[in-house]
């Protein structure tokens, strides 16, 4: 059996604010194996919306990328979990990232699937 594998796991959420608060909401996840990998994950997803972004967000955004992203990666270094949030428009989106330890799948040497990946078929329309 393989050793298990240090990494980082990622996730972005968003969470309505004010009174009409839908809670939160899962948007995505991405399995990092380095610090680089996982602060650039959120470093390209704030880049990618700060155009779209309201003032005090984008600022936020920005702060982040220049004074906030450094003490992240020294932060993950440390084998510790970090939060990036902004607050836009009513809508608090936060990324995590958290250390962890990546365990090989049973039965699935290298990129092979595994055998029940054959069993779904592709969504079809009549």
């Amino acid at each position: 059996m393989d050793k298990p594998t240090r990494g980082y796991w990622c996730e972005c959420w968003t969470e309505s604010l004010g009174e009409r608060a839908e809670g939160l909401a899962f948007h995505a996840s991405f399995d990092a194996y380095s610090a680089l990998q996982a602060d650039r994950w959120v470093a390209v997803a704030l880049r990618t919306i700060s155009p779209a972004l309201d003032a005090d967000a984008s600022d936020e955004a920005w702060a982040w990328l220049h004074d906030g992203r450094s003490e992240t990666r020294r932060a993950l270094l440390r084998q510790e979990a970090c939060t990036v949030t902004i607050t836009h428009a009513g809508t608090r989106i936060t990324w995590t990232i958290r250390p962890v330890l990546f365990l090989t799948l049973a039965h699935r040497p290298g990129n092979e699937l595994p055998a029940c990946a054959h069993d779904f078929k592709p969504h079809t329309t009549d």
